[in-house]
């Protein structure tokens, strides 16, 4: 047992004494293990993506300053660099994200630059947005909106039809 672990140091130092990329790979070998058992800094600092499971339901605001994925249930709303609402996930507030994509249910409004409702999604509000896109079997309900700047919140409500279509109730209404 202690005759082993001298022997594959003795490897190791024979290695570095070789040059080019097989100096880096007992290195890089023991590195990932390491940073699964222990958190770097850069994962500290907020690097990977902060989670709301299927069992956590959460009664408030939201505010990240990365990626956030909603797989449970948020009565609040959620501020974030990119949003991922998961299938069963549902969100009753506003939205606001540069990257947003909707799988679940939303009730509210959502803003970002770039949004996506996936084939599960059910969003019933406006969004706001600079690039949209709504796969087929989606369901949208509300008004839809292009701007340069989605999230600089403008609360200009003069009903401008420029750059903006409806959803099939909205139209009809119009209509009467």
């Amino acid at each position: 047992m202690f005759t082993k672990k001298p022997e594959s140091d003795a490897k190791l130092s024979d290695e570095h004494n070789e040059p080019g990329e097989t100096e880096a790979k007992p290195t890089e070998s023991r590195q990932p293990a390491l940073s699964r058992s222990m958190p770097s800094a850069r994962d500290a600092a907020g690097a990977g993506p902060s989670l709301i499971g299927q069992d956590l339901t959460i009664e408030g605001n939201i505010i990240s300053k990365g990626e956030v994925h909603v797989d449970g249930e948020v009565q609040g709303d959620i501020h974030c660099v990119s949003l991922i609402i998961g299938e069963k996930a549902q969100v009753s507030g506003s939205v606001l994200a540069e990257d947003v994509i909707v799988r679940g249910r939303v009730e509210g409004e959502l803003r970002g630059t770039r949004l996506s409702l996936q084939a599960t999604s059910h969003v019933e509000g406006d969004i706001i947005h600079k690039s949209l896109v709504i796969e087929q079997g989606a369901y949208f309900e509300g008004k839809s909106r292009r701007e340069e700047d989605p999230g600089r919140g403008s609360s200009d409500k003069s009903g401008s039809s420029s750059g903006s279509s409806s959803s099939k109730s909205q139209s009809s209404r119009a209509a009467e």
